[in-house]
């Protein structure tokens, strides 16, 4: 089964486009690392929790939306080598630029495969 490392954050509200260029360069990066796809979301249905919520986990603001994306990678090797390459290579913080939302507050994490349908 392949491998997935996925990401939530708060992007402000009024900066979709700014988000959706750097999400465009960033799956380029991860793609030529290995990836097999990346997957970018901005939230639009994405309710406030009394104990826990993707609002609450990422401490979104008045001004700002929940995005979600995930990168697949066809083995967590794959994806071990890629982020390796990724670490090493100062060039590619060059090419993905300033991340548009507080990357403080970004949850992140991988993840087994263990179904699809």
């Amino acid at each position: 089964m392949s491998y997935v490392d996925g990401m939530v954050a708060a992007a402000p509200a009024n900066g979709k486009d700014a988000y959706l260029e750097y999400a465009q360069r960033a799956a380029e990066v991860f793609k030529s690392l290995g990836a097999t796809s990346v997957v970018d979301c901005w939230g639009e249905t994405v309710p406030d929790g009394e104990v826990t919520s993707f609002p609450m986990a990422v401490k979104k603001k008045e001004n700002e939306v929940v995005v979600f994306s995930w990168v697949e990678w066809p083995s967590k090797e794959a994806r071990d080598a890629g982020w390796k390459k990724f670490e090493d290579d100062p060039s590619i913080f060059e090419r993905l630029g300033e991340m548009p939302f507080d990357g403080k507050r970004m949850i992140f994490g991988g993840f087994e495969k263990i179904a699809s349908s």
